[in-house]
């Protein structure tokens, strides 16, 4: 049985089509990535799966249960964490996660165990008895994590759960959905860092429009824009839009602008033809520092499965 089966799922808003026949199946004990721009869908096909929206049209089972006719089976296996902090910061941390504890009907002592766990994992062992309010937002981002934890679920939805938080604090993030999964946990993941999705998940979905427009392990969809891609980095930032125009010309493919003043990025389908462009630089003499040839990062995926990027 898997985590999440859905089909058709359409949900509307007016005029709006948010989410427009989404097809989708979670293996249960895995990361599954949910990705896609803001305003793409991805929270709104959450929020259905969680039973907190109805869906206009299509089905979806999570670990068998129906959203809509079973939802309080449905909300028994699953937690659900959004975008933004929703802890009581008239509380202190303890006292947040002994709430929910108590609500979940946990014991006194049960309680107090896993509230000092989560605590510990978050590292907000030594700020548990202050007030939330006193908190920074990244604090209290990961106490809002913490007590999406404290029944531990079947299947976690993680929306965007690292939005704000440092470096630190994302790898604590990271290695605690790492350790759910390993206790056979299942875990939906959105998220905006595709460092993040390509670190955690197993299988990817790519959502645009409302619309499912891939799927699949990262090298399948890092190998789904097919070729590979050149990266330089110039000598002179001033060769820059000189080398933008020889590279487009030479490689026959589209060269987006980012921001680093030096560098160039191009898709190369063969190495063949990344080494002809070298050339032609070398002879244009434009001075290349470094290069590099490699598969496309999941970055440039994402780019072209969702956007049309801006060429020189």
């Amino acid at each position: 049985m898997h985590a999440v089966e859905a089909s058709g799922l359409v949900k509307a808003f007016g005029a709006t089509r948010a989410v427009d026949g989404i097809d989708l199946t979670v293996p249960t004990g895995s990361v599954y990535g949910f990705l896609g721009p803001n305003g793409a869908g991805k929270t709104t096909t959450i929020r259905m799966l969680a039973t907190l929206l109805r869906p206009d049209a299509g089905q979806a089972r999570v670990f068998g249960h129906d959203v809509v006719a079973e939802p309080a089976a449905v909300r028994g296996r699953i937690s659900l964490t959004g975008q933004y902090a929703s802890v009581d910061e008239t509380l202190t941390g303890r006292e947040n996660l002994t709430l929910l504890g108590r609500l979940h009907k946990l014991t006194r002592a049960a309680t107090a165990t896993r509230a000092d766990e989560l605590l510990a994992a978050f590292d907000l062992a030594d700020d548990g008895d202050r007030l939330v309010r006193t908190y920074s937002g990244g604090m209290r981002r990961r106490l809002d994590l913490a007590a999406g934890l404290v029944v531990r679920p079947d299947l976690l939805f993680l929306d965007e759960p690292t939005t704000g938080l440092d470096p630190r604090s994302r790898s604590e993030v990271w290695r605690v959905v790492r350790g759910l999964v390993a206790d056979g946990a299942t875990v939906l993941l959105t998220t905006q860092y595709l460092d993040e999705a390509d670190q955690l998940a197993d299988r990817i979905a790519v959502i645009d429009h409302g619309r499912l427009v891939a799927a699949g392990t990262n090298s399948e969809l890092k190998s789904s824009i097919g070729g590979g891609t050149l990266h330089v980095r110039l000598r002179d930032p001033g060769d820059r839009e000189a080398g933008l125009a020889l590279l487009a010309r030479a490689l026959g493919a589209a060269v987006p602008v980012d921001g680093d003043p030096a560098g160039l990025t191009a898709r190369a389908e063969a190495a063949g033809g990344a080494a002809a462009a070298l050339a032609e630089l070398s002879w244009a003499g434009i001075e290349v520092a470094e290069f590099a040839l490699g598969q496309p990062t999941l970055d440039e995926v994402f780019l072209a499965l969702t956007t049309k990027e801006k060429v020189a």
